[in-house]
């Protein structure tokens, strides 16, 4: 019997099985872990066996929930992380060197971009490109190009990678293809389905949905051949060439820079996991009739979300994802004040948070964005009355009434 995918999230423990007969992974909270026998200990420090040894390295809830990652995203392994960003942070460190050439996203959120130039410091070279083509990613692979970098969709203009065209030429030339998922989620996308090697999941956002808990995730699709990736250092290259990439992830990125998710955090994210293909449903609907009705509004100049026809990559979002998201942003007209606009609301939350069951707002240009300036805002198509919606779950008839209302005060 083939079982969905929110029975399988739902069972997924108990299907395992948990001590006691309890439906979930209890929240384990120890550091040390023991063995009756030494040399036990000694195979499980040195990958031989399975186990344990030490919290930084994760915890059985923290593996259950990889488990159930690794399910939703169909990958072979997971590692998870205290945050998104430290998720991100351990591939990029665990996997360049110095002299690595790295093509990445330019519409890439604004803190990847900050880690990026962080990278740069560190001897690597990157390049940033319009990754909506992927010949503009082919024209800047070159011979030290080891990664190739993007989002699903971008945050916060909405524009849709090329991810078919993009998995297939790393795919052609031997290049490591890793995609963020947060904005589509397992259950809308799985980048396995074009040949991305890793998948990064911040799993604060919609995965765990109720804004609540930091936590962050990469998973090994079994995509990509490790055994041609020339960084992957010697202690790694233990048993199947399959493994290497994520066991290096594991201890060169989690282990020795101890972003490490908490057990508590662990259950809370998997719990929370258990509804996910329910609250994103409603989520999506809610946003792809908000969009259709923000378009038609006088003040409003134009709304950015891939459910729309007049979107560039609405066909290629159609042809990839179940759904269209639940994030998207509009313009408002230039004699608006948006952050009177913004005050007009009140069902709606003024918060940075991404992926959460209410539905959040958010000026760009002056928040998220202020730091790259009016002329990197501008090149990024960023403009200053650019407001950023994240859609939650409310009641339709009730977010259409909150947003009229606000562009009747601002009229």
């Amino acid at each position: 019997m083939t079982l969905g995918l929110t029975t399988r999230l739902l069972h997924a423990d108990h299907f395992k099985g948990v001590e006691h007969g309890a439906t979930h992974e209890p929240t384990h909270t120890a550091v040390a872990f023991g063995y009756e026998s030494a040399r036990d200990l000694a195979a499980v420090f040195q990958g031989d066996r399975s186990g344990h040894v030490y919290g930084r390295q994760g915890n059985p809830t923290s593996a259950a929930l990889e488990r159930k990652v690794s399910m939703l995203e169909g990958g072979t392994g997971t590692v998870t992380f205290a945050t998104g960003m430290g998720a991100i942070a351990a591939v990029l460190l665990s996997l360049l060197r110095r002299g690595d050439h790295l093509v990445a996203s330019r519409f890439l959120f604004g803190n990847t971009s900050s880690l990026l130039q962080t990278i740069e410091s560190l001897g690597c070279e990157v390049t940033l490109v319009d990754a909506t083509e992927s010949g503009a990613v082919a024209a800047a692979i070159g011979p030290h190009t080891r990664m190739v970098f993007t989002e699903t969709v971008a945050n916060p203009r909405t524009q849709v990678a090329d991810l078919a065209g993009i998995g297939r030429l790393c795919a052609e030339r031997g290049i490591l293809f890793v995609v963020d998922n947060t904005m589509t989620t397992p259950y809308l996308f799985q980048p396995a389905a074009v040949d991305a090697g890793l998948v990064v999941n911040s799993l604060t956002k919609s995965i765990s949905g109720h804004g609540n808990v930091l936590g962050g995730a990469v998973t090994d699709t079994g995509r990509f051949d490790w055994s041609r990736y020339p960084n992957i250092l010697p202690p790694y290259r233990k048993g199947p060439a399959a493994g290497w990439g994520l066991l290096q992830v594991r201890k060169k990125g989690l282990r020795d820079m101890g972003a490490t998710l908490s057990g508590e955090a662990a259950h809370r994210i998997s719990t929370g996991a258990e509804t996910l293909a329910l609250r994103m449903d409603r989520a999506c609907d809610n946003a792809l009739r908000l969009a259709t009705w923000l378009s038609a509004q006088p003040g409003v100049v134009q709304v950015h979300y891939p459910g729309l026809e007049a979107h560039p990559q609405h066909a290629r979002a159609r042809e990839l994802f179940r759904q269209f998201g639940a994030l998207m942003s509009f313009e408002l007209e230039d004699r608006r004040d948006p952050f009177a606009f913004l005050d007009a609301l009140k069902v709606v939350i003024k918060s940075s948070h991404l992926g959460d069951n209410r539905t959040l707002a958010i000026p760009v240009a002056h928040t998220i964005f202020f730091e790259m300036g009016r002329e990197r805002r501008e090149a990024m198509g960023i403009a200053e009355s650019l407001i950023r919606l994240s859609i939650g779950i409310e009641d339709y008839a009730d977010l259409q009434d909150d947003f009229a209302v606000a562009l009747a005060a601002t009229a």
